[in-house]
């Protein structure tokens, strides 16, 4: 029997191609085991805003190089209350902004305190997860910290989860041994990323690359049909 898995960090409101891959497997396993890495998407992501894109960036408090991401703690808790203020600016207009208002109110609220950033960053992409109707589930990767080869971790996780189909980003490229997947019967696919539609915006400027929320608040229970891993007339 085949099983499809990815394995990725979490990040915080990440973008439709992150929500894309989670659609497209057996199974979702959070990696956030692995170090975390400043000015990455573990804690920001983006939003277009008056001026152009701008950053939602959580604070946090890093005690070592490549600490792992889930013992990452948040050092200032107003985050959560600039932000959600921040996103009723730009989004108060937007055609599904208030559908998802009332739960997004109580999300922020009830991550105001959170101390751990994978944490909230799970919370988030669970709630997210349910507006899209993605029922794959979300599993985590225990310490692999004693290997140090990041095939050799990638692999350990497969077969603990009994991949026979590995689905990760193209960047994985630049850094993964095709090899020993091909020795462990783990058949290595890409996700596409190109040829995404646009949908309807307010301004004059467009990127895919923005939270999804901006998808959400455009374009609310239609929000599938501009992700590619949904099956849309």
């Amino acid at each position: 029997m085949s099983k499809k898995i990815a394995i990725v960090q979490s990040s915080y409101i990440p973008w439709k191609g992150y929500f894309d891959i989670i659609n497209s497997v057996d199974e979702f396993v959070v990696y956030d085991t692995a170090g975390y890495s400043k000015n990455s998407w573990r804690n920001r992501n983006r939003i277009p805003g008056p001026n152009g894109l701008q950053w939602l960036t959580i604070p946090v408090k890093v005690d070592y190089l490549n600490q792992p991401v889930n013992e990452i703690r948040i050092h200032d808790f107003r985050w959560a209350a600039r932000h959600w203020k921040t996103l009723k600016a730009i989004y108060g207009k937007a055609p599904y902004f208030r559908l998802f208002a009332p739960s997004l109110t109580d999300l922020y609220e009830d991550n105001a305190t959170e101390p751990y950033l994978s944490a909230v960053n799970v919370r988030f992409l669970h709630f997210i997860c349910r507006q899209l109707n993605i029922s794959t589930p979300l599993s985590f990767a225990q310490d692999l910290t004693a290997i140090d080869d990041p095939t050799e971790k990638l692999l350990h996780i497969c077969r603990s989860r009994k991949a026979t189909h590995y689905l990760t980003g193209p960047a994985a490229r630049d850094y993964l041994r095709l090899s020993r997947f091909e020795e462990e019967n783990i058949t290595v696919e890409w996700m596409n990323y190109e040829g995404y539609p646009e949908y309807p915006r307010q301004s004059s400027s467009f990127s895919h690359y923005v939270s999804i929320l901006d998808l959400l608040f455009r374009t609310g229970p239609d929000a599938s049909m501009f992700m590619k891993s949904f099956s849309n007339p």
